[in-house]
């Protein structure tokens, strides 16, 4: 037995409040069949504990579907779509910049975005236009700090291209 195990039984068994479980998806007591969704940008919050089914969204690790009684974790945003399945009839998409979503135990999921809109508010040929200006600054002989906000809209745009296209 190694101490850190030792340590953490010797913890939890030493005090009658403490009480630590850890467990995995197929092993997690059901609690609900409802997600508790709160999406937030800086400006406005567009779910606010609101009941959904699923959420499916594009993190660093992978793009993911969070249901209830999801292992809690912490996820960083990629630029991409956030798909909330309301339910079996209702399913929006959003386009975010990047953020944070935050799964807990309780079967709520808190997603904090920096931007974020409907998808249906963007216009491809917009973002075709915007995407070859952003690479010709990319690739052009400004500043390395033009250059590098040019990079991080290439990155943007071609994510948002790509949702629209599919």
């Amino acid at each position: 037995m190694n101490a850190f195990t030792r340590a953490s039984r010797v913890a939890v068994t030493a005090s009658k409040h403490i009480r630590s479980a850890r467990f995995y998806a197929s092993e997690a007591p059901a609690t609900t069949d409802k997600l508790a969704l709160t999406f937030v940008l800086p400006h406005k919050a567009i779910y606010k504990d609101t009941n959904v089914q699923q959420v499916n969204l594009a993190a660093t690790s992978g793009d993911m579907g969070i249901l209830a009684n999801h292992v809690p974790t912490i996820e960083q945003l990629n630029p991409g779509v956030i798909e909330i399945v309301e339910s079996a009839d209702v399913t929006k998409k959003f386009f975010a910049s990047g953020g944070f979503a935050t799964i807990n135990p309780d079967s709520s999921l808190k997603i904090n975005a920096v931007e974020a809109s409907p998808l249906e508010d963007f216009s491809i040929e917009r973002v075709q236009s915007a995407l070859a200006e952003a690479q010709r600054v990319a690739a052009g002989n400004g500043s390395e700090a033009e250059k590098a906000a040019a990079k991080i809209e290439v990155d943007v745009y071609e994510a948002l291209q790509a949702a629209l296209t599919k």
